[in-house]
């Protein structure tokens, strides 16, 4: 039987006459403090501590009840965690949420395509790791997603939007334009001098949604062999390592590393035979150093009709 229901026998026993609080108190074992008790009433000892609590409430409103409690103790106040929160609920003094800002988003200039061919999609985005020394590492990745070779792989101790267009202009250089370049919501991306820098050079943006990541892939595929295959295995004391180190694994990762999705060829391979002429169907390629076959005489005759 819980103490409300006791209350209320005590309560009826006592209104009939048959006994009085104090002996039904006693035998339905029931404090007579919580006979007489009533809900919302407050001592001056308790109003002067939630007087308090709205006073150290005030003076840090980021501060939970968990640390207004301790607080409280340490001033001398007999309280416990759960009564805080009771009580500051009741007072309307709970925590406001943070209220997030809104992240920016870039404007897609271009529709999510799949690259079909060498210099259609390009993609780029950014991984983080650190020197021995505590030094940041902030390295810039762009990768041709058709071919899946990596034409950028630059670190620094920072790198901003200026620093971006410089590495993207020196791989146009070398690999020509692409048609469409992917990319998340970064501030690096979409930085206003670099979308002017863009639309100059006709090359359509693709900004991937908030948080999904697996949109684009390919780079975070190849930021994972990196890491794994790179970072994790190499110590990297100075920048000038790091970037000595890096383009080395770029380097055999376009020349050497054989690729799954490629037949188990090279990036670079792979490349290599896309631009290379197509042989017409039914004719064989001349060998190498032979001569020429010279022709018949029916062959001859035609020629001269």
């Amino acid at each position: 039987m819980s103490p409300g229901h006791k209350k209320v026998m005590v309560i009826a026993v006592v209104k009939d006459g048959l006994c009085s609080g104090r002996s039904a108190c006693r035998i339905l074992r029931l404090a007579r403090a919580a006979l007489w008790y009533r809900a919302g009433q407050r001592s001056d000892r308790q109003q002067q501590m939630v007087a308090r609590l709205h006073a150290l409430s005030e003076a840090h409103p980021r501060y939970g009840y968990r640390r207004i409690a301790a607080l409280l103790g340490q001033e001398g106040w007999p309280t416990g965690q759960r009564q805080i929160q009771r009580l500051r609920r009741a007072e309307g003094l709970r925590v406001p949420p943070t209220k997030r800002k809104l992240a920016r988003r870039g404007h897609s200039t271009g529709l999510p395509t799949k690259a079909t061919h060498r210099g259609h999609v390009w993609a780029w985005d950014f991984i983080a790791d650190a020197t021995v020394r505590g030094g940041a590492l902030r390295m810039l990745t762009v990768l041709d997603e058709h071919t899946r070779e990596c034409h950028v792989l630059r670190a620094d101790r920072a790198l901003k939007s200026a620093d971006v267009i410089a590495l993207v202009k020196q791989a146009i250089a070398q690999h020509g334009a692409p048609e469409f370049i992917r990319s998340d919501n970064g501030s690096e991306f979409i930085a206003k001098e670099l979308q002017q820098w863009l639309a100059a050079e006709k090359i359509r943006t693709i900004y991937i949604k908030p948080a999904s990541p697996w949109q684009n892939g390919f780079v975070e595929s190849f930021h994972g062999r990196f890491r794994d295959e790179c970072l994790n295995r190499e110590q990297l004391w100075t920048l000038t390592e790091a970037r000595v180190v890096i383009e080395d694994f770029r380097l055999d990762y376009n020349t050497r590393r054989p690729h799954s999705r490629l037949g188990y060829r090279s990036p670079m391979n792979y490349a290599a035979q896309l631009t290379a002429a197509p042989i017409p169907v039914g004719l064989r390629p001349p060998s190498v150093g032979a001569a020429p076959t010279p022709p018949t005489s029916s062959t001859q005759n035609k020629l001269t009709d």
